[in-house]
């Protein structure tokens, strides 16, 4: 996926974003950071939100059920691998139990790739996410020094 792909899925979700919580469409302008002529123009399909206001949107409305089904669980992941090819950090998580397929693993660390927005990321022996990107051969890569490094 890359950032435009992610930029239009999103655009496309916002009217149903915004029906999922019963904004109008002033509350919704005002909460994203946008104007409502701008919003109309998104809701109709005839613009785009662009980066920033995808984020924005995303990170505000993070629980928002569309956008988990839209993108198979927290949109942040997808954020952050989008934003950085080599995203790093120690988030416990629920382990991928709906909406990951594990690629490869042992106890200590396991790949894991999202059904439905395809990236990758690295869990620990306790659910930790170590490492996410959607750079197949960056996640293999990074999981083979994470092996080596825990025989050491």
């Amino acid at each position: 996926m890359t950032r435009i792909e992610f930029i239009n899925k999103v655009s496309v979700k916002l009217k149903l974003i915004r029906l999922e919580r019963d904004y109008t469409q002033d509350k919704m302008a005002d909460i994203v950071g946008i104007s409502k002529k701008t919003l109309v123009q998104i809701e109709k399909g005839r613009s785009l939100l662009g980066w920033s206001g995808t984020v924005t949107l995303c990170t505000i409305f993070r629980d928002s059920e569309v956008l988990e089904m839209t993108f198979g669980g927290d949109p942040q992941d997808i954020i952050l691998s989008l934003a950085f090819t080599d995203y790093e950090s120690n988030e416990i998580t629920m382990g991928g139990k709906i909406w990951w397929t594990d690629i490869e693993g042992e106890d200590q660390f396991r790949i894991q790739q999202n059904i439905i927005s395809r990236h990758y990321r690295i869990l620990d022996g306790q659910d930790r996410r170590i490492s996410s990107s959607f750079d197949d051969a960056y996640i293999r890569k990074r999981y083979r020094e994470l092996l080596k490094k825990a025989e050491v």
